[in-house]
């Protein structure tokens, strides 16, 4: 009897060990999963926003992880400005949630903003002022402590290649030198989360991608950036993963190469035709079958999947019957615009358009 005891109770202690062992397996499972799935920076459900009767943001829901870069792409109009300003407390949704950092929004936004940063496509810098005075004044402003303002202004000036310019007033900077100040100055206060609205709309070739290299660097210490843009090379270079918004609805949400595997799995064919072809859109995509065509601009058409043979034939079809000569025809390796094509239904061309209806460059190189 005693023998049969002590039996039992080693084999409920092997069972104890065995499934003690089992939970802290468990345990340590979930500490892999949490540290595989970031904390959100940002979680919304079902966030809107109108003005008037303008739909502006409609019902959207997404999550930002931290470390990351996320990209809002889409055209100018699409709501990804009235999202910024919903979401760093310069606006009120009409419907849905948002916390950042795990602040509730509106009521922690007081909170939240000791961690935040924001680069609206206005300066909130003073031109009467030099570089560096700016800097500390936005770190008093912020309540960094006295005996690090000047430290951390001197080593942001560093950082993003004004050293030289710190006496320098700020009204005498190009434009890309004021767009990186501004961003040092969002820094100063050193926060997790970085909003950047559009931030190479505007600048010449070479201050776009300097700007770029340094959003780059910024992501690779480890801060959080929600980055706007309708620039698709740009979304392409610097995120991590994309929400594509259009007319204030999210309508797909990857990482860049995700969005391009959409169009992988297809052939891709391009034609430039001699002249302009918008009127006969409709005539040439039922001479396509399945497949389907998306108009880069007026004469020239990106045709997605069918037989490449097919398809040559219904457009060399096509181009006779209508009298239009056919300048160029080539198979090309999918990119973030095919897919942003795919997606939407719409031309790059309105990708290219800046605020107030210039013409976009920083984006272009």
């Amino acid at each position: 009897m005693v023998r049969t005891f002590i039996q039992d109770y080693l084999n409920a202690l092997a069972t104890f060990k065995i499934a003690f062992i089992h939970i802290r397996g468990l345990e340590v499972m979930a500490i892999a999963e949490i540290h595989m799935h970031k904390n959100p920076a940002i979680l919304t459900e079902n966030l809107t926003k109108r003005y008037g009767d303008l739909l502006a943001v409609d019902h959207i829901s997404f999550q930002v992880n931290e470390g990351e870069i996320f990209g809002f792409l889409g055209p100018n109009g699409s709501g990804k400005t009235s999202t910024i300003r919903m979401l760093v407390g310069l606006s009120q949704p009409e419907e849905g949630r948002a916390s950042i950092l795990g602040y509730r929004l509106p009521a922690e936004i007081t909170q939240a903003k000791r961690y935040v940063g924001v680069v609206l496509d206005a300066s909130n810098l003073y031109d009467e002022l030099s570089a560096l005075d700016n800097l500390l004044f936005m770190a008093r402003l912020y309540g960094v402590p006295r005996d690090e303002q000047k430290s951390r202004a001197y080593q942001l000036l560093k950082d993003f290649g004004l050293y030289e310019r710190k006496d320098d007033r700020f009204g005498t900077f190009s434009r890309g030198m004021k767009r990186a100040l501004t961003i040092a100055a969002a820094l100063i206060h050193e926060p997790r989360l970085l909003f950047l609205d559009e931030p190479t709309t505007g600048l010449d070739a070479a201050a776009a991608r300097s700007l770029r290299g340094l959003i780059s660097r910024l992501r690779e210490k480890g801060l959080t950036i929600f980055l706007t843009t309708h620039y698709l090379e740009e979304a392409d270079l610097l995120c991590d993963r994309i929400a594509i918004l259009v007319r204030g609805k999210i309508v797909k949400i990857d990482t860049p190469a995700g969005l391009k595997r959409l169009v992988q799995t297809q052939s891709l064919i391009e034609f430039s035709f001699a002249r302009d072809v918008s009127a006969l859109t409709g005539d040439l995509r039922r001479r396509l079958g399945g497949a389907e065509a998306a108009f880069l601009d007026e004469s020239r058409v990106r045709i997605y999947g069918g037989d490449p043979p097919q398809i040559f034939d219904a457009v060399f079809q096509f181009s006779r019957d209508n009298g239009i000569g056919i300048e160029a025809a080539s198979t090309i390796r999918p990119s973030l615009e095919d897919a942003f094509l795919r997606i939407t239904g719409l031309s790059t061309v309105v990708m290219g358009t800046e605020k107030g209806g210039g013409k976009g460059k920083g984006g272009r190189q």
